[in-house]
């Protein structure tokens, strides 16, 4: 639980300035919560979304650590964004930018003198420009097109009241509330978040069934006598074959339910080489849609103590997903 401490004295403890870095940030956030202007980033959504340009983030020291990350979360998420370095940019990088791009620039005073030099090029080139700053008076709010301002009414929560704490943390929540407001804006689904995140866990858990699913698999009729049955499923490689009637799925056939259909034909003493696949099938298999999340046909193969789905559509089989093809993408 959070202790009120004094934003004014200097903690007397490591647990004093633990305090005074929590309240000064939470009383920051409560400050921006009651008052964000809607109509500001609406309006500056709309700019970016009718633009042809990208978003480019610009800051110097934390701020400009803090532009690196909206810029990644922004770019993640759909808008084309890229960081600019105040210094760089007044050495030649400034060509990296065009005039249908739109600038977002973070600093807390507004008055960085690297924020400052840059300023009269952006404005020159008629780049329409944001800033994120606590200062609306200040002369990089002053040259916005649009200003998302916050307050720090306890302060930076440092223990010196000198090193950037509170004021960062609430330009990254800035930067997150006009991400999320265009990833709503612009309708940004979990499909498009899987294309940008190829790799990695995000990546593999927004696969759908049918990216990783076998469209390549066994196949018999019913009347497919049992050493075809079984040569279908070696070549497979898959542990099992659909059975289909008519070019519809019938059923399928796994390892188990071979095992279990030779062990009752043995027990009456029938030749298990006379069985036809309609004699070994189970019907009605668990079948799923290619929509389908491969992480949530994870969790049906799971439930089931299976370890594959038929993927169909209309009663067509469209494809075989293996435990193999999850493990694969790194499902699970």
């Amino acid at each position: 639980m959070s202790q009120r401490i004094d934003p004014s004295s200097p903690p007397r403890s490591p647990a004093e300035a633990l305090h005074k870095i929590l309240n000064a940030t939470q009383s920051a956030l409560a400050a921006l919560d009651g008052s964000w202007d809607p109509a500001q980033v609406s309006a500056w959504t709309d700019h970016v979304i009718g633009s042809k340009g990208r978003v480019v983030l610009c800051g110097m020291g934390k701020s400009g650590l803090v532009a690196q990350k909206i810029a990644a979360t922004l770019a993640s998420t759909g808008c084309p964004s890229f960081f600019l370095h105040p210094a760089e940019a007044l050495h030649g990088d400034l060509g990296m930018v065009t005039n249908e791009d739109t600038v977002v620039i973070l600093s807390n005073s507004g008055e960085s003198q690297e924020i400052l030099n840059l300023l009269p090029s952006f404005l020159r080139l008629g780049i329409k420009i944001a800033a994120i700053t606590s200062k609306p008076e200040s002369r990089l709010a002053q040259s916005a097109n649009w200003c998302f301002t916050y307050r720090l009414p306890e302060g930076e929560g440092c223990p010196l009241e000198f090193a950037p704490m509170a004021s960062t943390t609430v330009q990254m929540v800035w930067g997150d509330m006009l991400a999320a407001n265009l990833m709503v804006r612009s309708g940004f689904t979990l499909e498009k978040f899987a294309q940008f995140h190829p790799a990695g866990n995000i990546g593999s858990k927004l696969l759908k069934s049918k990216d990783i699913m076998n469209i390549n698999y066994p196949t018999v009729e019913e009347s497919t006598p049992f050493f075809e049955v079984l040569s279908s499923m070696t070549k497979g490689r898959l542990g099992m074959t659909t059975v289909l009637k008519n070019g519809f799925l019938d059923g399928v056939i796994s390892d188990g339910d071979i095992r279990r259909a030779v062990g009752k034909t043995q027990s009456v003493k029938g030749n298990p080489l006379d069985l036809l696949a309609i004699n070994i099938m189970s019907r009605k298999p668990v079948t799923i849609s290619g929509d389908l999340l491969a992480i949530e046909a994870a969790g049906i193969m799971e439930s089931r103590k299976i370890t594959f789905l038929v993927v169909e559509k209309d009663g067509y089989p469209q494809g075989v997903l293996h435990i193999h093809d999850l493990l694969a993408a790194k499902v699970i």
